[in-house]
């Protein structure tokens, strides 16, 4: 196996790659019994996470879109589907009528409690490296994400810590 990489940077980037598309296989395959997507998942957790920091506060969806690590242009559409699924509410905001504010739903809320155990039994498998390990992994990875993508450390720095626990699983670094 030795042989087959060019150096240890080029073993790192296939290991990088392997890891990243079987974590998101795996991830991808806890969701589909609840018929969700790493997108909406990222979405809902999101809004939980609004939801308890700034309740005053209205929530459109430039705002979800904002603090997405996957800045697609389509969240209107990601919105109203979980609308359809009874997982959040849209309104048209009383303070500016052109904007839509929206909010996770008490069935939201009880879907990321199930998710949450489930995505909870898979991180069972990480229990095999010792805290030191864990940490050192980390810093590793932080160091090589923000090295190279200034985005994602402005990310971390905007985004609550609920939104950024599934949001990095969901990651196209």
């Amino acid at each position: 196996m030795e042989g087959t990489f060019k150096n240890e940077y080029h073993k790192l980037r296939l290991n990088l790659l392997w890891c990243s598309n079987w974590l998101r296989t795996e991830i991808i395959t806890i969701l589909e019994p609840f018929e969700l997507t790493q997108q909406q998942l990222n979405a809902l957790r999101i809004l939980r996470s609004r939801m308890t920091i700034e309740s005053e506060k209205t929530f459109s969806t430039q705002d979800l879109r904002e603090l997405m690590l996957d800045k697609m242009s389509d969240t209107s559409r990601l919105v109203d589907r979980l609308v359809e699924k009874k997982w959040v509410v849209k309104k048209t905001d009383t303070a500016d009528k052109r904007r839509v504010s929206i909010a996770i739903t008490q069935s939201g809320l009880m879907l990321l409690e199930k998710v949450d155990i489930k995505l909870s039994d898979f991180e069972d498998i990480l229990k095999e490296y010792t805290q030191d390990e864990v940490k050192l992994l980390n810093k590793l990875l932080e160091k090589l994400t923000n090295k190279n993508k200034e985005d994602f450390k402005r990310y971390l720095l905007d985004t609550p810590s609920d939104a950024l626990e599934y949001a990095i699983f969901g990651a196209n670094i």
